[in-house]
């Protein structure tokens, strides 16, 4: 005997609410290095059951190369070219969740192109995080400085005008990465299918009842 089917809800509604209200888009996360847009990224397509890509993987596959390779023999400026050209491509094949590398969001081409074809999230962490996530990793080119707190202090000024331009803001913090991912998804349902305020419902509503207007008046004796 076939059990009846239950109605979604809890989790199984939410992700099913923010799949709906996506339609063919991308999932974009944008913000520094550091802030766990990889990470989350890829536990945020797994929760929604959607592909997830990363625009550096893919800039290297394309490139042969790896990114600290590409700034060293061809310069930032080819660099920032070719992520260019992968992103536009990369937001052609939705829906999905893609990571993009911290200084992608600032070209604004590459902003329209994610306005257009995606819903984009500002992953947003303090200095004093992005610091120590980054110094476990050496692969970072423009960090390659004598002073990379200064380099991350003037990074953060510099683009975090241009990130608060992402359709939703999420902190970035030293908690449990799904914790992050919870916060991700409770957004996403919020902006992609808010709720209706004070919906009426469908149909003629029956006259207002009013009070006679006798016991009104013998109220106020």
């Amino acid at each position: 005997m076939t059990e009846p089917t239950q109605p979604a809800s809890g989790p199984v509604a939410q992700e099913a609410a923010i799949l709906a209200g996506l339609g063919k888009r991308l999932i974009v996360l944008v913000g520094m290095m550091g802030v766990g847009k990889s990470t989350v990224g890829r536990r945020l397509a797994a929760r929604l059951r959607l592909p997830f890509v990363d625009a550096d993987t893919e800039i290297e596959t394309a490139a042969g190369m790896t990114i600290p390779e590409i700034f060293e023999s061809r310069g930032e400026d080819y660099f920032r070219n070719g992520e260019a050209r992968v992103i536009a491509r990369l937001l052609e094949n939705g829906p999905g969740v893609l990571a993009t590398g911290g200084g992608a969001f600032m070209r604004e081409e590459t902003r329209r192109r994610i306005h257009e074809k995606a819903v984009s999230v500002w992953l947003k962490a303090d200095a004093d995080v992005i610091m120590r996530r980054v110094r476990r990793r050496a692969d970072r080119p423009l960090l390659q400085t004598a002073d990379p707190e200064g380099t991350v202090a003037r990074l953060l000024t510099e683009r975090e005008p241009i990130y608060q331009l992402a359709d939703l803001t999420i902190f970035s913090r030293d908690v449990p990465h799904d914790r992050v991912v919870e916060d991700c998804l409770e957004a996403l349902r919020s902006f992609l299918s808010p709720p209706e305020a004070d919906a009426q419902p469908a149909g003629p509503q029956p006259d207002p009842v009013l009070p006679d207007p006798g016991q009104a008046m013998g109220a106020l004796r």
